[in-house]
C-alpha cells in the first residue's frame, strides 16, 4: 500500500471537514433568518479495501447536506399561527367595536335618557316654547348619537372588507410562489439531494399562508407540497395555483365573502369551512359580532323611536285647532333583501318583474308593528322549504324556525307578501332594525308640533265623599274617541263601578260595570284613568274630550314615563306578555355588557392562542433552529478535524519524500 493512499485519505479528509466547515458558517451566517433550518453534512466511510494483510479504509466521503426538519412540528407551527392569527384579528376589531358603545355622558344611554327627562319640562308648562325646543334638541342630539354609531359600524364593515380584500391578494400571490417553488423543488429532486434552501422556503411560505388563511398541507410522491383550503378545495397542486377571492355576500354587497377562483371557475367557501388565520377572526367579526351590534343598535333606535311616536300619536299638539302629534323620529324602512340566486322571471310583462341585474322584483315587505317587541336579530324567509307550499321565518340570532303567511306579525313586524309570489326555493333576507340606528333622525321641527296635551281629561265630581282623586290620565290607543264621553259611578266601598259611554248627542253608546282595584288604572274607550285614594259609594268621575289642550299635560307626563317603561325586547303570544322588556338605560347596559363580553373573551383567546403559538415556535426552533453555542463547538471540532487532515497530508508528503531520497 503506497503513500497515495495516505494523500488520499487525508485529502478526502480535508474535503469532508471543510464541507461540514461551510455548513456551519452557513448555519451561523442564517441563524436570524426567518424559517431557516439548521443544516448539517452527512459524512459517510469511503469504503475499505482488501488485501494480504486485511482491509484498509480508503477515508470517508460526503454523502449529502440535510436539514433538521420535523414535519409534525412544522404543521403544529403553520397550525398554532393561523389559530392566534384569527384570534388576534378578531381581538383587534372587538377593540375598535368597543370605542362605539362610550359610556357615561358621552353614551346613547345617557342622550336617551336627557331626551326623556325634557319632556318634565314640557309636563310643567306645556305652553312654554322653550321647553319645548329643548326636548326637541335633545331628540336632535339622541339621533345624531345613534346616527353616528350606526356609521361607526359601517365603517368597521368598509374596514373589514378592504382587510379581506388585501389578505385574498397576499394569499393568492404566496400560493404562486409555493407554485413556481413546488416546480423548482421537483426539478432539483431529480439530481439525487434534496433542495434544502428551497424546502425552507417553501414551509415558510405556507407559515405566512397560515397567517391569513388555515390550509390543509399532503405532500407529494415527487416531492410538491399540496394545499388546500375551505373543506378540500385545492389552494396549490403541484405547479399549479388557484386565486383566492372575496365576493360580495348574496344578500348584502356591503359585506364580503370567500372565493376561490380555478381555471375560471369560481367556488364559493363556506365561512364556517373557513378556520383559520387573519380571514377566519374577520369572517367571524362580520358574520356575529357585527351583525349582533348593528341590531342592538337598531332595536333600542327603532324601539325607542317608534315607542315615543306612538306616544306622540296619542296627544294634542299646539296648533290651531290642535291635532294629533306627528311623528318626531324617522328610522327608514325595514330591509327585504332577496338572495343573489333567486328564482328569474318569466313569462309575459318580464321587463317589469326584473330589477337591473335581472334578477325578480322582491314582492316581500315587513312593516313595524309593536315597537318594544323587536328583536335585535335577522330573519331569513324562505318560500316553500321541502315542497311545502308555505314560506319558512328563522330568526337568525338563536335558529328559531316557524312557518308563517303572507300577512302574518312575527316579533313585532308584518310579513306582506304581493303578487308575483316569490319562486319555490326563493330566499330573503329580513333586517328589521339592522339600519334603524344609522337611518335614525329628528323629523319635526316645530315646537309645537310636540303633543303633550291628552285628548281627554278626567274631573271628580265636586260631591264625592271619598277620598278618591284624579292622579293621571293617558291615551292608551288609537281606537280612542274623543267624542264619547264617559261616566263612571261608583256603586259601593268595594270599587265595583257603573260606566257609560255618550256620544256628542248624548246617547248611550256603550255601558257596563267593572271592579276597581288600587295600583290599577281604569281601562276604557283606549285610555287608563288612574285614581289615588279610595273611592266611596256613589262618588263619579267624568272623562271627556278636552276643552283647553294648551294647559293640558297629559300626554306629556305620559312620555316623561317611558323613561322607566319597558320599551325594548318585549316578547307576547296570543296577546298576553311571555317576557318583560327592559327600560331604555338596561337595554344600553346590557349591550355595554354584550361587547364587553366580548371584547374581553377574544383577548383571552388570543393571549391563548398566541402563547400556543410562541410554545410550537420554540419547540420547532429547538429541533430545527440554529444554536450558536452548539455551531461555535462544531466550528471547533471540525477546524481540528480540518487541522488533523491537513497534517496528515504533510505527514505522507513526507514519507513521499523519504522513499523518494532512499530510491536515489
Amino acid at each position: 500500500m503506497g503513500t497515495g493512499a495516505l494523500m488520499s485519505i487525508g485529502t478526502r479528509a480535508m474535503f469532508a471537514n471543510y464541507a461540514a466547515l461551510t455548513a456551519v458558517g452557513n448555519n451561523i451566517a442564517n441563524a436570524n433568518t426567518p424559517g431557516y433550518s439548521r443544516q448539517q453534512v452527512e459524512l459517510a466511510t469511503a469504503g475499505s479495501q482488501g488485501g494480504g494483510s486485511g482491509f484498509f479504509g480508503k477515508g470517508v466521503d460526503v454523502a449529502t447536506v440535510s436539514r433538521s426538519h420535523n414535519q409534525f412540528l412544522t404543521r403544529e407551527v403553520a397550525y398554532t399561527a393561523s389559530l392566534a392569527s384569527a384570534d388576534a384579528a378578531r381581538a383587534a376589531q372587538l377593540s375598535q367595536l368597543e370605542n362605539i358603545f362610550d359610556t357615561g355622558e358621552a353614551g346613547i344611554g345617557h342622550a336617551a335618557g336627557q331626551f326623556l327627562n325634557a319632556f318634565v319640562d314640557v309636563a310643567a308648562k306645556p305652553q312654554d316654547a322653550s321647553a319645548r325646543q329643548v326636548a326637541l334638541s335633545r331628540a336632535d342630539e339622541l339621533a345624531t348619537r345613534f346616527r353616528a354609531a350606526g356609521q361607526q359600524v359601517d365603517a368597521l364593515q368598509s374596514g373589514v372588507s378592504h382587510a379581506l380584500g388585501v389578505s385574498t391578494k397576499q394569499v393568492s400571490d404566496l400560493a404562486q410562489q409555493v407554485a413556481t417553488i413546488n416546480q423548482k423543488i421537483v426539478g432539483s429532486i431529480g439530481a439525487g439531494h434534496e433542495p434544502n434552501d428551497l424546502l425552507d422556503q417553501r414551509d415558510q411560505l405556507v407559515r405566512e399562508i397560515s397567517q391569513q388563511v388555515q390550509v390543509t398541507t399532503i405532500a407529494a410522491d415527487d416531492g410538491s407540497m399540496n394545499l388546500f383550503i375551505g373543506g378540500g378545495q385545492r389552494l396549490v397542486l403541484g405547479g399549479q395555483a388557484a386565486q383566492l377571492v372575496t365576493l360580495a355576500d348574496p344578500y348584502d354587497a356591503s359585506r364580503m365573502q370567500l372565493g376561490l377562483k380555478d381555471g375560471g371557475v369560481t367556488v364559493v367557501l363556506p365561512d364556517n369551512l373557513v378556520t383559520g388565520g387573519s380571514t377566519a377572526g374577520l369572517l367571524r367579526f362580520q358574520n356575529d359580532d357585527l351583525v349582533d351590534a348593528r341590531n342592538l343598535l337598531g332595536q333600542m333606535a327603532a324601539s325607542i323611536a317608534g315607542r315615543v311616536n306612538e306616544q306622540q300619536a296619542l296627544g294634542l299638539d299646539l296648533r290651531q285647532p290642535a291635532g294629533s302629534g306627528a311623528p318626531i323620529f324617522d328610522t327608514g324602512s325595514a330591509k327585504v333583501m332577496p338572495h343573489g340566486s333567486n328564482a328569474k322571471a318569466g313569462g309575459v310583462d318580464v321587463a317589469s318583474m326584473l330589477d337591473v341585474n335581472g334578477a325578480r322584483i322582491s314582492t316581500v315587505s315587513i312593516a313595524v308593528t309593536t315597537p318594544s317587541e323587536l328583536e335585535a336579530s335577522d330573519y331569513l324567509l324562505q318560500a316553500d322549504p321541502g315542497g311545502s307550499g308555505g314560506y319558512q321565518l328563522t330568526r337568525l340570532s338563536d335558529g328559531l324556525a316557524r312557518a308563517v303567511a303572507a300577512g302574518d306579525v312575527v316579533d313585532g313586524f308584518r310579513i306582506d307578501i304581493a303578487a308575483p309570489a316569490p319562486a319555490a326555493g326563493d330566499r330573503f333576507l329580513l333586517q328589521t332594525v339592522g339600519g334603524a340606528a344609522g337611518n335614525l333622525k329628528r323629523v319635526l321641527d316645530d315646537p309645537r308640533g310636540i303633543a303633550a296635551a291628552a285628548p281627554v281629561t278626567a274631573t271628580a265630581y265636586t260631591e264625592n265623599t271619598g277620598t278618591a282623586t284624579v292622579a293621571s290620565i293617558r291615551a292608551v290607543s288609537t281606537t280612542l274617541d274623543p267624542n264619547l264621553r264617559a261616566e263612571l259611578s261608583f256603586t259601593n266601598a268595594t270599587g265595583d263601578y257603573d260606566w257609560v259611554l255618550y256620544d256628542s248627542g248624548n246617547n248611550v253608546a256603550a255601558n257596563g260595570t267593572a271592579t276597581w282595584q288600587a295600583g290599577r288604572p281604569i281601562a276604557l274607550n283606549g285610555f287608563e284613568l288612574s285614581l289615588s285614594g279610595v273611592p266611596a259609594n256613589g262618588d263619579r268621575f267624568t272623562v271627556e274630550k278636552t276643552a283647553f289642550p294648551a294647559t293640558n299635560n297629559g300626554n306629556a307626563r305620559a312620555l316623561v314615563d317611558l323613561r322607566d317603561a319597558a320599551l325594548i325586547g318585549q316578547r307576547s303570544s296570543g296577546g298576553v306578555v311571555t317576557q318583560a322588556g327592559v327600560t331604555v338605560t338596561d337595554a344600553y347596559a346590557n349591550a355595554l355588557a354584550d361587547v364587553g363580553v366580548r371584547v374581553q373573551s377574544a383577548k383571552t383567546s388570543a393571549q391563548m392562542s398566541a402563547s400556543a403559538s410562541a410554545d410550537a415556535q420554540a419547540a420547532n426552533a429547538e429541533a430545527s433552529g440554529v444554536n450558536l453555542d452548539e455551531e461555535a463547538a462544531r466550528l471547533i471540532q471540525f477546524q481540528q478535524s480540518y487541522q488533523a487532515a491537513a497534517k496528515m497530508l504533510q505527514v505522507a508528503q513526507s514519507v513521499f519524500d523519504t522513499l523518494l531520497d532512499i530510491t536515489r
